[in-house]
């Protein structure tokens, strides 16, 4: 594998070396621990092959066929009951993984920037790329999966069983940091947060998936949905058909984000994903007010105002100013605005870093009027599209053992995320962090109706769930 492909992993490697040194004098403990195979994980996985009968199989249905649609409250219910009476070291994995979507989004990110103007925005999910990138670790076998491991920023390679990422833990710990996000509730309580992943596995006809893969892709996302359609007569209209089939079950409007269907591929992975916040303390402002996307050209967009303590930094020296905002009690909206719109780029290449945590430790409380546009963002990407920008065009490709997947020799083509990301007001309430009301110090205006860039954190992790670029609020990322 190229030696690009690794840096990934080595700097979370620097990063977490403390580890290492805090044992030096002692048992050596793989700085990963809690994210690899146990010893008596291992001694089953290396049974003789005569002792396990072969996964069973199964032929996803034809795409015609009825589905249910997607409750969305269920599915943050169910989020909300995974992170209920979490163990410690259930907690301490989340963050492990945290730290590794963490530099996988950033890198990433860096990535799709690279191909999209600054006129055009956009958004990615750090939790979705990695759990797309796992649930493929999860269906492959040796070379691919020591490759895909380096990759997620584990290293094990020549270093035993033991050192083998185990899937199922990085799955279930990223289940577990979704549900921190939205848990500021509990399960049955009225959401101000809601986040919705759907995959859907789109397979040539006959091709069979071994059930033990698709099962354990249900921490990650409890609704998956196989299905099968003729992708090689007329790839643009097995598009159609699998952007149609998803909105169906959805609800969720995302345009058009399937398209050039290569028709050698045999399998799809498309990851969908819906976050929807509301605003507390936040009112919708009456009328349009202006965005300006540049010096010259406006448009119309509906904005937000609330006003409150907030968390803020104005950073002189790299000309740019961070506002903190509260979603709930675990997660939270910062907005990065360069003091100048023509420096977006430069300030999102300064902004978007290994980093960027440790600067967000100078936001301090202050009293401040904040504006900000009502959001519907929609944004996707291919990941082949990003790992081959990465220089590892082959590491999905037509040479990968998939062979946890399906027996069959799997060509996979498309393998996409799909973001929809809504911000609106919950208006009625204060915000988290304004009570009482500011009346003491100057009110700071802060109005956001120029191109700015966003980042949602959950704080118990550490992880980024979402980093985008908004350069116009009526435009798809």
């Amino acid at each position: 594998m190229a030696p690009a492909g690794l840096s990934l992993g080595a700097s979370v490697l620097c990063l977490l070396a403390w580890a290492r040194l805090a044992t030096a004098d002692r048992v050596y403990i793989h700085p990963f621990h809690l994210l690899v195979y146990s010893k008596s994980s291992c001694d089953q996985l290396e049974k003789p092959r005569a002792e396990s009968p072969p996964d069973p199989t199964f032929t996803p249905v034809p795409i015609q066929a009825k589905s249910t649609a997607v409750d969305e409250q269920a599915l943050r219910e169910q989020l909300v009951r995974a992170t209920q009476q979490l163990e410690a070291e259930e907690r301490l994995r989340a963050v492990k993984v945290g730290v590794l979507l963490n530099f996988m989004g950033f890198h990433m990110y860096k990535m799709l920037s690279e191909t999209r103007s600054a006129a055009r925005g956009a958004v990615l999910s750090p939790v979705a790329l990695f759990g797309t990138l796992t649930s493929f670790y999860l269906g492959a076998l040796d070379p691919t999966a020591s490759r895909l491991q380096a990759f997620l920023g584990v290293p094990g390679e020549g270093q035993g069983c033991t050192s083998r990422l185990d899937g199922h833990k990085v799955l279930s710990a990223l289940q577990t940091i979704q549900g921190l996000l939205v848990a500021q509730g509990g399960a049955g309580s009225r959401a101000r947060l809601l986040l919705s992943t759907v995959v859907g596995l789109f397979t040539a006809p006959g091709l069979r998936l071994k059930q033990p893969f698709v099962q354990g892709l249900s921490s990650i996302s409890p609704v998956t949905l196989s299905r099968s359609l003729d992708l090689s007569t007329d790839p643009d209209l097995a598009a159609e058909k699998i952007n149609r089939f998803m909105q169906a079950v959805t609800g969720w409007e995302m345009g058009r984000p399937l398209t050039g269907v290569s028709p050698d591929s045999t399998l799809l992975f498309n990851a969908y994903v819906h976050f929807q916040g509301k605003m507390k303390g936040f009112s919708l402002m009456p009328g349009l007010q202006e965005f300006w996307v540049d010096n010259t050209t406006s448009v119309s967009v509906p904005m937000l105002l609330g006003i409150g303590i907030f968390h803020y930094w104005n950073d002189t020296q790299n000309n740019l100013s961070v506002t903190r905002v509260p979603l709930s009690a675990n997660a939270c909206l910062l907005l990065i605005q360069p003091h100048r719109a023509p420096d977006l780029r430069q300030v999102e290449a300064l902004t978007f870093q290994h980093n960027f945590l440790t600067r967000m430790k100078n936001l301090s409380p202050r009293a401040i009027s904040l504006t900000i546009p009502q959001l519907t963002l929609k944004g996707f990407y291919d990941l082949q599209d990003l790992l081959a920008q990465t220089k590892l065009p082959a590491l999905l490709g037509a040479e990968a053992n998939l062979g946890k997947i399906s027996d069959a020799n799997l060509r996979v083509g498309k393998v996409l995320n799909s973001v929809l990301f809504e911000l609106k007001a919950d208006e009625g309430e204060h915000p988290t962090e304004s009570a009482p009301q500011p009346a003491g110090p100057e009110v700071l205006e802060v109005t956001l109706n120029s191109p700015f860039l966003l980042a949602v954190l959950e704080r118990d992790s550490a992880a980024l769930h979402f980093l985008g670029r908004v350069s116009n609020p009526l435009s798809a990322a």
